[in-house]
């Protein structure tokens, strides 16, 4: 037999698994697509046939019954998911957007989106969120409880003219306002490098709350946490922060760091005014703390007793 060359047949290897997997992934997403799109057109049916013909409602059950009959082994035929198809047609009369956005996101995604948002504007933009960040149901359901699109991107921030377009725009869609600490649990590209973290600084140490290295932005995120109303010196500090972190971790191919300042309340113009002239990336939101940490995490990252416990420790310091 003749001898392969071990690098030659890895990479080989490799390319043929990335390809199979991503033929796995696209057949997924089609057949998705195609079950969307065929419960659309089976509730938009019913609703045609209940209007033109004044089929009633008992209509549905005995459709359940005849298709369980004529596909035993087929599930999603109930009548309760058939009532559901009858609302998703009815929410949604126009087959172009089904087409577009919603059969990209799960049959699941669809009904939590359906059950928990009124307006299509509110749904569309929580089904276009769950395409770009990957949500899972759960996650969803958990950004959608949390108002997070009411809170995007009101931050006071310098992004938008310390960052290139692409990324001051991702740069204010993580800077939530109020922040209630769903960063922490998502998963939506926040990677948790320490909390306290320390920088040594000349003969100095100073501590970090919180230090993220974000994978889409391809930045570190430093977040500063208070137990207080917004003070014009938090900015100061942040800027330093963000100046020892560039010198000292930053990697020559990552972007410039972000900082994000956490305060129970802020006053807009006096946050406007500490970032007027300061040329790095940092934003300002006011924030809630989550009541738990999910289970996963817990022993990676601090609890938000202990959190409060740190930084009331530390404010005393300050103070005195």
């Amino acid at each position: 037999m003749e001898a392969l060359a071990p690098d030659s047949y890895a990479q080989f290897l490799a390319d043929l698994k990335s390809r199979i997997q991503a033929a796995q992934v696209r057949a997924a997403l089609a057949v998705n697509r195609e079950l969307v799109l065929l419960y659309w057109q089976i509730g938009r049916d019913i609703l045609d046939r209940q209007e033109r013909e004044s089929w009633g409602a008992k209509v549905i059950d005995r459709l359940a019954a005849d298709l369980k009959r004529a596909f035993p082994d087929i599930k999603g035929f109930s009548s309760r998911n058939l009532k559901y198809m009858r609302a998703f047609g009815e929410a949604w009369p126009e087959e172009a957007i089904v087409q577009a956005v919603l059969a990209q996101i799960t049959w699941y995604h669809n009904l939590a989106i359906l059950e928990k948002l009124a307006t299509p504007e509110d749904r569309i933009w929580y089904a276009k969120a769950t395409i770009q960040h990957g949500w899972s149901r759960n996650v969803l359901v958990h950004q959608i409880e949390a108002g997070r699109l009411h809170r995007q991107g009101k931050a006071v921030a310098t992004f938008d003219r310390t960052l290139p377009t692409p990324q001051s725009d991702l740069a204010q869609d993580i800077t939530k306002d109020p922040y209630n600490f769903d960063f922490l649990t998502l998963g939506v590209g926040f990677a948790f490098v320490g909390s306290q973290y320390r920088l040594t600084v000349g003969n100095e140490e100073f501590y970090i709350d919180l230090l993220f290295y974000h994978l889409k932005l391809r930045a570190y995120i430093v977040v500063d946490l208070k137990m207080q109303a917004f003070e014009p010196e938090f900015a100061g500090k942040m800027n330093f922060y963000l100046s020892a972190v560039n010198d000292l971790l930053r990697h020559p191919d990552d972007q410039p760091s972000i900082g994000i300042i956490l305060c129970k309340t802020k006053e807009r113009f006096v946050a406007e005014y500490a970032l007027r002239d300061i040329n790095k990336p940092i934003g300002i939101s006011e924030y809630r703390l989550a009541e738990s940490l999910p289970e996963k995490l817990q022993g990676s990252l601090p609890t938000i007793e202990e959190l409060e416990s740190e930084l009331g420790a530390a404010t005393e310091e300050e103070s005195q």
